[in-house]
């Protein structure tokens, strides 16, 4: 190829180009409902089908998403039901086991008060006999310490 034939090939495939671009601008401007006085009825009838079809393919694909989200939506429903009632038990158990702890400690508490109510009277006899044995051990604190003591040889 000489350059002269290599400059008209690209020029014939610069103006193909361009009257491509020029048709498919036409033809968007067609589809949003631009510049449709210029065009015969039997384009009108073919641009009416082709938007018939163009709907219903997004209407199909709007379906399809719409009940894949539902049905992703439902079992999450589920699962969300589901952590929902094993929460419920935590709680459940947690006061199960919290009223346990309280029930206990009333118990205690009243085991104490019992104790210590019947333990000052014992604690007050008590108190009596073995103050007078301490008295008496006092009062044998007159003995020599047993330090002093000699201890017996036998022979």
């Amino acid at each position: 190829m000489t350059s002269n034939e290599t400059f008209q090939f690209y020029q014939q495939e610069a103006t193909k180009l361009k009257r491509q671009i020029r048709e498919i601008q036409n033809s968007n401007r067609h589809i949003l409902g631009e510049a449709l006085s210029s065009l015969p009825l039997k384009e009108l009838k073919s641009l009416e089908g082709r938007l018939e079809r163009g709907i219903s393919k997004v209407r199909a694909k709007k379906n399809e998403t719409l009940f894949a989200e539902m049905e992703f939506m439902q079992k999450r429903e589920v699962e969300l039901q589901s952590h929902n009632n094993y929460l419920r038990a935590q709680i459940a158990e947690h006061e199960r086991i919290q009223q346990q702890q309280q029930q206990q400690q009333q118990t205690n508490m009243m085991q104490r008060a019992t104790y210590e109510s019947v333990g000052g009277q014992y604690d007050d006899e008590n108190r009596s006999t073995y103050g007078a044995v301490g008295a008496l051990m006092d009062s044998d604190s007159h003995y020599a310490p047993q330090d002093h003591l000699t201890a017996l040889q036998l022979v």
